[in-house]
């Protein structure tokens, strides 16, 4: 083709154009509210009334929020009767909300003073160098699968019931000082969350060690998990169609449970 005739390419303003597109995500989630709405919808999905109550928004506000994040293409919804339900597009939007955080935590100095002091961390746990703190999910499985450890999700019901590891116990955290009792003593108990900036898992082991039981904490969460690839448990729900989760041969976990979408419990602001 002569140069004359060749057809110009990287026209700059189409390219211009499709780097606003890009840029549509990246404004989606420049709201610190809208980040914690996608962290909720990465542990399953929520009506428009329970993420604005776990996220201390007002309804009008959580819903503005929650149609940039949909008009982004990060979030879809299906109606259910008056209710709208949203859930995450897809896993690789809770892949790049995972990346978001790394990146933050990697380059901004501020973010880890701000974690700390969220989290609630002594020196040692600050600094990485308690080991009894805290276990990885590979000691998790090895454990869970020899049977001395029992595994406690302290997260919201509703959570629990959209997701869990396999074979854990639920029992949220503003109810465990009074379940205490339904917890073996012979075994240690490893707690664990919504993820690795949860606080919930956090606060379960000290409550867990002041009743004088040995404990620690997963030191990732439920979105880590997912995105791991590892075995899954989930709660089906009255009147729902639900299919069984296979066993896990790999890690010889049980299954315990069942996939479904469950009506959604009322929820408290989260922490």
């Amino acid at each position: 083709m002569k140069g004359t005739e060749r057809k110009k390419m990287g026209d700059r303003e189409k390219k211009s154009a499709l780097f606003e597109q890009f840029a549509r995500v990246g404004k989606a989630l420049g709201s610190g509210k809208r980040l914690e709405l996608v962290d909720l919808l990465a542990q399953g999905e929520r009506t428009v009334e329970s993420l604005a109550n776990a996220a201390g928004l007002g309804l009008t506000s959580a819903s503005a929020h929650l149609q940039t994040l949909k008009h982004a293409g990060l979030v879809s919804t299906r109606r259910e009767g008056t209710r709208i339900h949203y859930r995450l597009a897809g896993d690789d939007v809770a892949r790049l909300y995972s990346l978001v955080r790394s990146v933050a935590q990697t380059h901004l100095a501020d973010v880890e003073s701000i974690r700390i002091a969220y989290l609630g961390l002594d020196d040692s746990e600050a600094a990485g160098d308690d080991t009894h703190e805290e276990i990885t999910r590979e000691e998790l499985l090895a454990r869970a699968t020899a049977g001395t450890i029992t595994v406690l999700d302290v997260r919201p019901r509703q959570e629990y019931n959209a997701a869990h590891i396999p074979g854990a116990l639920s029992i949220p955290l503003e109810e465990l000082s009074d379940r205490l009792s339904e917890l073996p003593t012979d075994r240690e108990v490893v707690a664990y969350c919504r993820g690795k900036y949860c606080v919930l898992a956090y606060e379960a082991m000290a409550v867990l060690r002041r009743s004088g039981r040995r404990a620690t904490r997963l030191n990732e969460g439920m979105l880590e998990w997912r995105l791991a690839n590892l075995p899954m448990s989930a709660e089906a729900a009255a009147g729902r169609t639900s299919v069984e989760l296979p066993a896990c041969r790999t890690t010889g976990l049980p299954a315990g449970g069942r996939v479904g979408f469950g009506t959604e419990s009322g929820s408290r602001p989260d922490r």
